[in-house]
């Protein structure tokens, strides 16, 4: 696949090969879905968690005799039906992060990456340059690039770039070390720098 290289101001500057390998693979949505699904469960929290009879301070002693009272039968001060009581089946802490085979995860990064350069959503920009960190900065050149929301994907860290992005809703700059397949499904807009497609075709292949 071959496409044009444009500058930062949005100025055609020449044309490169796209691998095939990264950039048209047939898309398997299902193996997407998993991927999402995997990286999501990974960064999420299972810290919640309740306490049952078994660890609930108190209730070590028969709160009044079994019969003669007139009242209900109760063992102990600490059951679910009494006020400060145990909760029942509550949640627990626990790990929602499930396995994923690396090879799986390459295959479903490569099919995010042919599915923005299939739609016309990918566009290669030779480098960026930035003398300081200014946000007003990157918005021009990202309305330059003629971008909304885009994923910026760049070769190496750059303070410059990545500082001014920051503040700006909707888009995310990463390195190639970085990226994943949610991040890729998430913004509709990809935006590489000429660099990164050759590192990533080291990283995945």
């Amino acid at each position: 696949m071959r496409t044009k290289v444009y500058s930062q101001d949005n100025v055609e500057v020449g044309e490169m090969d796209l691998p095939d390998q990264l950039f048209s693979v047939a898309v398997k949505p299902e193996l997407l879905h998993q991927a999402v699904r995997s990286h999501l469960a990974s960064i999420r929290r299972g810290t919640v968690g309740v306490k049952g009879r078994s660890i609930i301070r108190g209730g070590g002693s028969k709160p009044w005799r079994q019969k003669g009272t007139g009242r209900a039968r109760a063992g102990s001060n600490r059951s679910p039906i009494w006020t400060g009581g145990a909760v029942t089946h509550g949640p627990k802490q626990r790990d929602y992060d499930f396995k994923l085979n690396k090879k799986v995860r390459r295959l479903a990064l490569k099919m995010a990456l042919s599915s923005r350069a299939a739609s016309g959503n990918l566009k290669v920009v030779d480098k960026f340059e930035m003398d300081e960190v200014k946000t007003k900065h990157f918005v021009q050149i990202k309305n330059k690039l003629e971008a909304k929301k885009p994923l910026i994907i760049i070769n190496k860290e750059y303070n410059n770039l990545v500082l001014s992005a920051r503040n700006v809703p909707g888009v995310d700059v990463v390195t190639i070390d970085n990226v994943n397949t949610y991040m890729i499904m998430k913004h509709g807009e990809l935006i590489i720098e000429q660099k990164a497609v050759e590192s990533l075709q080291d990283r995945l292949n």
